[in-house]
């Protein structure tokens, strides 16, 4: 039995806010493939039902506990992660997945939370230098990101390897570094361009190419970003309606149910129906911050930010993807595209920011 007094310290505007937008993510799904996969849109609903069943236990217990038990989970994903590298499922020229039977799961997804969990253990768990942090106490933080990072990159998961990085330079901002020891690490970056590009495939060397000029390889590198811009350009300022789109409707644009699906709902519903999502990404964010800066203590408030981080990053990197303002690196629309594992993290990241809320109250 539920104690009553998780229900009236719940934080339910936040959570409305993401089940509404994993409606509206439901709806897009089904007018973007009820034509050739109808049975997509059923998934997800069933993927929706099993994250909120997951994220019940999540928001109920003390988020002491995974503080406490932070660098298993940890340990854990990592594992599942090269499992997933030496013997997993592959699709696409990727070998990302975990097949269970019933369904694939893709550990880089939990592997995020998992990350999210140690870093903050580790960031709040040690007495931080006046001066800040240099380069020695920055040896754990970066230990714990490199594993998971080259792990994914490896799949390969361009996309998912940056959201890593972005995540844990978001996080390192909630601490206080050295001036000298940020020259130094963006010193260190920059003279690992030349060698991370020589790294990458030929395919993630043309999309970043295309991304300053799509028009050099139109039906090749440079396809899915022109077949987006005409989705989202088509639907004017009130949209096509729902179902009427073509772009998706008719397969002209790639991944229009996952990475995509912000293109099929600006064609259908316009830039009205665009900027109310957008408008819920941002009432979402804001609502979230109020819970971190609440939190009762040191890793409640680095957890928060960095499920807020996460969020963020990824519909930053999704939304600049399909307008072209940023590269396509494979990055999925949170709550609203089509996957099973994204999903089900996404409202695991959900059920602790309710649980770091339910704490401020309960002692």
């Amino acid at each position: 039995m539920i104690p009553k007094r998780y229900f009236f310290q719940t934080d339910w505007l936040l959570l409305a806010i993401a089940i509404a937008l994993a409606m509206t993510g439901v709806a897009n799904i089904y007018s973007a493939t009820h034509v050739h996969q109808p049975f997509l849109y059923k998934k997800q609903i069933y993927w929706l039902v099993v994250a909120l069943v997951v994220m019940v236990p999540v928001v109920i217990v003390n988020y002491s506990l995974f503080e406490r038990f932070a660098y298993v989970i940890y340990g854990i994903s990592i594992v599942t992660l090269v499992v997933a590298l030496l013997w997993g499922h592959s699709a696409g020229g990727s070998r990302r997945w975990l097949d269970l039977g019933l369904f694939n799961f893709q550990p880089s997804e939990l592997a995020k939370i998992a990350f999210l969990m140690a870093l903050a253990k580790y960031l709040s768990s040690r007495e931080l230098p006046r001066r800040g942090l240099g380069l020695k106490e920055l040896a754990g933080p970066v230990a714990l990101v490199a594993l998971p990072f080259t792990l994914i990159a490896k799949q390969p998961d361009l996309g998912t390897a940056l959201i890593f990085l972005f995540v844990f330079a978001s996080m390192l901002c909630m601490v206080k570094i050295r001036l000298r020891t940020v020259l130094t690490i963006s010193a260190a970056i920059l003279s690992m361009v030349p060698f991370v590009w020589h790294s990458l495939k030929d395919y993630q060397k043309a999309r970043l190419l295309s991304f300053l000029d799509p028009t050099m390889d139109p039906l090749g590198s440079g396809y899915h970003i022109l077949q987006s811009k005409i989705a989202i350009g088509s639907g004017g300022f009130l949209g096509k309606g729902f179902t009427q789109g073509t772009q998706g409707t008719l397969m002209f644009l790639p991944a229009h149910h996952t990475d995509f699906i912000f293109p099929v709902l600006a064609e259908e519903w316009g830039f009205v129906g665009s900027f109310v999502v957008l408008l819920l990404f941002l009432f979402f964010i804001i609502r979230a911050m109020d819970i971190t800066g609440g939190a009762k203590d040191r890793f409640g408030f680095l957890l928060a930010f960095g499920i807020i981080s996460m969020v963020f990053w990824h519909t930053v990197v999704n939304m600049g993807m399909v307008t072209g303002l940023l590269p396509v690196v494979g990055v999925p629309l949170p709550f609203l595209s089509y996957g099973g594992s994204f999903l089900v993290t996404t409202f695991i990241g959900v059920g602790l920011l309710l649980n770091i809320a339910i704490r401020r109250f309960l002692f």
